[in-house]
């Protein structure tokens, strides 16, 4: 998924691709998107764009004179899992352009188009920022910082830092990749207490006998995780690239990929967090982990997933045959809708099934029956005492005398529904 930095780096493009650009006509929409139409016309206007957090903001400002008479439009773009902008020749408009920008004449028609993959993707017309989301860790780190502190109180703190580093009321436009990356740098458990973790902060202040350089050099050398919050973000953007163009190469993945320590590394574990997200960590996952029997090595990155595909966010899918998985890691292989169980159940390497014949079976094969003596360790027909009694296949259990009393009925607890990875406004 497209995270803060993505954002940011999605915005740069715009501004820089469309700042000699003239456009001009209708604003086109692609007739399967569910978004609104953008009802825009205009002969002659300008495409600019600012990144908040996990929002992207496309301003178009009609020129001076131009027909017919208008004021400005906002639309405010959230990235889904896949979405980006690509400047393409109007005749060669790339799969999943849902919203398309064209330029005036004179000169070759282009179109600026907003590429969505999985359709996943949304934009609000009037430029408003999407309510209840929190200061940009890039953008408004002040604000950011005193927004956390001050909230510490929130139940989103009762759970595991790396559940609350996805809240987008606190922590807007970090996404998993980055989440793990912070807490691996401060060596923090992804499963401690978000307030145990954030709450020492509060009472950090530097000595009042240090000169502002002092100052300056200590947060540098020893950052809390507030400050990570902002400064990795930033590596990211300055790694730079070219992830939002056909000029887009193998280099600019390779770059990132080497950025990382943590995320989706060899001889990191993974768990899954409640909301099913993979948490990236080395050592101790924390007292809040998920009741598994140990952490797991290996798993699967999100762009092998598809949600940091090429031009989506500036980095590569890697194909099924590059997939890399730590020594002892295994793939995670969709379970029937039947067997399928909440996070906190899904164990990465089950016990092989029971393969030995039933006595029917060795009956119609005409084998020996085995008795209780002849069989193998471990699968003597011995019942624990304890375990409830299973009724042997084939046979019709005979039903008790009727004593006039019904028997209870059982009554199904209800499943506890998983909240989304993140809030509705992420």
């Amino acid at each position: 998924m497209p995270e803060g930095p993505e954002l940011h780096l999605a915005s740069d493009f715009v501004n820089e691709a469309c700042r000699e650009l003239v456009f001009g006509g209708c604003v086109e929409k692609s007739p399967v998107s569910r978004n609104p139409e953008v009802p825009f016309e205009s002969s002659a206007y300008h495409i600019s764009a600012l990144a908040r957090g996990k929002e992207l903001r496309l301003t178009l400002s009609p020129l001076p004179g131009a027909q017919p008479p208008r004021g400005p439009l906002a639309l405010v773009f959230r990235f889904g899992m896949t979405g980006s902008f690509q400047l393409v020749p109007s005749d060669a408009l790339p799969p999943h352009a849902h919203l398309r920008f064209y330029t005036a004449p004179p000169g070759p028609r282009l179109a600026l188009c907003f590429v969505d993959i999985r359709r996943f993707g949304h934009w609000d017309l009037g430029g408003k920022w999407q309510p209840g989301r929190g200061p940009c860790v890039l953008l408004e780190y002040e604000q950011f910082r005193e927004n956390v502190l001050r909230n510490l109180a929130d139940k989103a703190f009762d759970r595991p830092i790396c559940e609350a580093l996805l809240d987008q009321r606190f922590f807007n436009g970090i996404g998993n990749y980055l989440r793990a990356e912070i807490l691996y740098r401060l060596r923090i458990p992804p499963f401690e207490k978000a307030r145990t973790v954030l709450e020492a902060l509060q009472q950090r202040r530097p000595s009042p006998e240090l000169t502002l350089s002092q100052k300056i050099r200590a947060k540098l050398q020893n950052p809390d995780l507030l400050e990570l919050c902002h400064s990795v973000p930033k590596e990211v953007v300055q790694l730079g690239g070219k992830g939002y163009g056909p000029e887009s190469t193998e280099e600019d993945f390779a770059a990132f990929r080497a950025w990382l320590r943590c995320y989706g590394t060899p001889g990191m574990s993974s768990l899954r967090d409640r909301h099913g997200r993979t948490i990236w960590f080395q050592g101790d996952p924390g007292p809040l982990a998920p009741k598994v029997p140990t952490p797991t090595l290996g798993g699967t990155p999100e762009w092998e997933h598809g949600s940091l595909e090429k031009g989506g966010c500036g980095h590569k899918t890697l194909q099924p045959h590059q997939q890399q998985y730590p020594a002892g890691g295994k793939s995670r292989k969709k379970k029937s809708k039947g067997a399928q169980r909440g996070p906190e159940d899904q164990v990465e390497n089950p016990p092989p099934p029971n393969k030995a014949p039933s006595r029917t079976r060795r009956a119609r094969r005409g084998l020996p029956e085995q008795t209780a003596a002849q069989q193998p360790e471990g699968t003597s027909l011995q019942r624990d005492p304890e375990a409830p009694c299973v009724p042997e296949k084939g046979k019709r259990r005979r039903q008790p005398a009727t004593s006039g009393r019904r028997r209870p009925q059982k009554i199904k607890a209800d499943t506890p529904s998983l909240e989304p990875e993140e809030t509705s406004a992420s």
